[in-house]
């Protein structure tokens, strides 16, 4: 094992003695009172089976030998997506049935797209839906009728989502049940091309619109690499998949296939099955290090640098932007798959894909194989790729060399020495940056700051010409107590064009990137916020700023005391958008960057 591995792993389990121990004592104490519906008065049992078919009614009787799996699912017919969700119901309740169980629909949590909202007042509840889907997923399991969980969900907060709240429950078993991505559309480049064209002004609408239709054109996740795909990713090498059933296509008989065997693993893994295998404890510090590993390796999203600081703490553990970053020194880059490169996930599948990655890290020490998955003990599992064989559904050895070096590659020859995800540390505060998806070129930006408080002005800025320069655009009071923290993918096209015409320039926000965010280096997340006092509320107009991600630091050369006397701008009630204004004045009393993983202390 490399030494460093280990070293993250040790701090982590030493930082959580406390909270693990706790969690597991509830887990423990829930598993002493399986099954939980024998539990049940009989008006409680009547209740939960009031509904089913009288076949149905009898199995559900049986409190002691027959699995009752619980079904949540983020469907819904608008989001592509999740479209493919609508049919996994029918398929799982008949494979559950011939494995001897019954499987009863538990409830819906919400699915909204960052695609969708991205620069919309619906933005505003992008984040803070994670938490209540995790509450909703609680909701649907918390009637004490489930032997596991089988959870239906694909993109950026959705997963992370039910696996919060799926912890909550963590003397159950769970499998996540992907969608799939759409097949491959146009290029990821020729998309980007025409969004920088647009916002040149050099084509118009109808050409915008017919160039993303024809990227995002059918049922199915985005096949870029952005969180959503990086959620597959992480269910995979977290070992909460099937192996192999992140990168198939939806409405093919290998996925339907991938669908009914995770019905029928689901039952024999619950307490009346042949290998329980709950998972509070099947997720612990040796899981969530591998987590980090996989993202780092694959050049996934930056959002699970709070996704996955939240999912730990669900189990008791606690992990920070410093073990990303330690981390990130020793783990390569293996992949290049947009916006780290031009391959879609469909190509990076068919070139060798998760397994070969995997594989790759285990032979190098690079993650803990000894770590208990849904399909038993032993990351190896997941070196393994679907196939149907005479419709069987088999598993073999992932190829052992890369079908296209230049979309992924092994140890022995990365993209990379490093993950490519750095902390940043200075006077501005904390921030994280994805360096992967950044010419090397642009990881050293020192330029005078234009600062904004919304993406709007920064368009109507760049829109007059009054940022073509060298420039750090400085947008601030976008965190999590200040507006929800939206992302901010939309100044992507517009800095790129800067970028594009020579100037150095780079961005700084409190806010987020979308995971698909590349090209123009940014310095996000930054901790504390500007509203709750972080010295990014201290910036003004021309101060010279410093982000370099070769140091790892991030400052303003302001002279010391006048950088201490000054005050901070003061947060603006109005700039947060109609639609989460009231919410956000609630959400504000609680909410903290600490809480979605940007403190230092955690």
């Amino acid at each position: 094992m490399h030494p460093r591995l280990q070293e993250v792993t040790d701090r982590v389990r030493k930082r959580s003695r406390e909270q693990r121990t706790a969690y597991l004592n509830h887990v423990e104490q829930s598993i002493s009172r399986q099954p939980t519906r024998a539990r049940h008065a009989c008006a409680n049992l009547a209740h939960g089976f009031a509904g089913n078919v009288p076949e149905e009614k009898i199995l559900l009787r049986d409190t002691r030998s027959v699995p009752d799996i619980g079904i949540v699912s983020s469907y819904n017919d608008m989001l592509s997506a999740h479209q493919p969700l609508q049919h996994y119901p029918p398929i799982l309740k008949e494979a559950v049935a011939k494995a001897g169980g019954i499987a009863q629909f538990a409830g819906g949590v919400p699915a909204m797209c960052d695609g969708v909202t991205q620069g919309t007042p619906g933005m505003e509840l992008s984040l803070f839906s994670r938490d209540v889907i995790a509450m909703s997923t609680a909701v649907a399991l918390s009637h004490a009728m489930f032997d596991g969980m089988l959870l239906l969900g694909i993109c950026d907060k959705i997963v992370p989502g039910l696996v919060m709240g799926a912890l909550h429950f963590g003397h159950l078993p769970g499998i996540l049940v992907p969608g799939g991505p759409m097949t491959s559309g146009i290029s990821n480049s020729e998309k980007a091309k025409v969004r920088q064209l647009f916002a040149e002004g050099k084509v118009g609408r109808d050409e915008l619109l017919e160039s993303e239709a024809a990227a995002y054109h059918s049922a199915g996740t985005c096949t870029f690499y952005g969180t959503a795909n990086s959620n597959q990713m992480l269910m995979e090498i977290m070992g909460l998949h099937m192996p192999g059933a992140a990168f198939i296509n939806p409405g093919t008989p290998l996925r339907d296939a991938l669908t009914r065997a995770a019905g029928r693993r689901i039952c024999e893994i619950t307490a009346l099955g042949n290998t329980p295998i709950p998972i509070g404890k099947m997720l612990d510090e040796r899981s969530f290090v591998n987590a980090i590993v996989g993202l780092l390796a694959t050049g996934g999203s930056t959002n699970h640098t709070l996704h996955l600081v939240a999912m730990a703490r669900a189990a008791g553990i606690v992990i920070n932007w410093d073990d990303f970053s330690d981390l990130s020194d020793c783990v390569p880059l293996l992949a290049r798959v947009y916006p780290n490169g031009q391959a879609d996930v469909n190509h990076f599948h068919a070139a060798g894909g998760l397994a070969l990655v995997i594989r790759e890290l285990l032979d190098a020490g690079l993650l803990h194989e000894d770590v208990q998955t849904v399909m038993g003990e032993s990351l190896r599992h997941y070196t393994k790729e679907p196939f149907l064989d005479d419709g069987k559904l088999v598993w073999r050895d992932a190829p052992t060399h890369s079908a296209d070096e230049n979309i992924v590659r092994g140890v022995a020859n990365p993209f990379s020495k490093d993950g490519g995800l750095k902390l940043l540390v200075g006077n501005l505060g904390r921030a994280v940056i994805k360096t992967s998806a950044v010419p090397a070129t642009h990881h050293l930006i020192k330029a005078p700051a234009a600062v904004f408080e919304d993406q709007e002005s920064v368009a109507q800025a760049f829109k007059e010409g009054r940022l073509n320069r060298d420039v750090i655009v400085v947008v601030r009071f976008q965190g999590p107590q200040a507006n929800g923290m939206p992302e901010l993918h939309k100044l992507t096209p517009m800095l790129g064009v800067l970028q594009d015409k020579g100037y150095k320039v780079a961005l700084v926000t409190d806010g987020r990137m979308s995971g698909a965010s590349g090209k123009v280096p940014a310095a996000i997340h930054v901790s504390p916020e500007a509203l709750s006092g972080g010295p990014l509320a201290k910036v003004r107009d021309g101060d010279m700023l410093v982000l370099d991600a070769v140091q790892n630091r991030l400052y303003a050369e302001v002279e010391e005391n006048d950088w201490n006397n000054r005050r901070n701008a003061e947060f603006r009630a109005e700039a947060v958008r109609g639609f989460g204004r009231e919410l956000f004045a609630r959400f504000r009393e609680t909410a903290s960057a600490a809480e979605l993983g940007a403190s230092p202390l955690i």
